[in-house]
C-alpha cells in the first residue's frame, strides 16, 4: 500500500470508529431521531471517502501491474473495477 494513502486511510477509519461510537451513545440516550440519522449519513460519507482512498491505492498499485502484465491479468483488473463500480451504484 502506498504509505501516504495508508496513513490517510487509517486516519479515516479512526474517525469513522469515533463517529460510530457517537451514534451508539446517541441511540442509548434516545437522542432525536433526525440527529441520529444525520450522524449516520456523516458516517456513510466518511466510508465513501475511505473507499475512494482504497480504490485510488488499488489503481496506482495493483491495477497498474495487472495492466502491464496484460492478458488474463488485465482482464481480471477490468472485471474487478466493473464489479466495484456496480457495487457502488447498487447501494440502497
Amino acid at each position: 500500500m502506498i504509505e501516504d494513502i495508508k496513513k490517510r486511510a487509517l486516519h479515516r477509519t479512526r474517525i469513522i470508529e469515533g463517529q460510530l461510537r457517537g451514534i451508539e451513545k446517541m441511540i442509548e440516550n434516545e437522542d432525536y431521531c433526525v440527529d441520529i440519522v444525520t450522524q449516520s449519513l456523516a458516517v456513510q460519507k466518511s466510508l465513501a471517502s475511505l473507499n475512494k482512498l482504497l480504490v485510488e491505492n488499488h489503481l496506482r498499485t495493483h491495477v497498474t501491474h495487472m495492466f502491464e502484465a496484460g492478458g488474463d491479468e488485465r482482464e481480471a483488473a477490468v472485471t474487478e473495477l466493473v464489479r466495484i463500480f456496480e457495487l457502488s451504484n447498487n447501494r440502497g
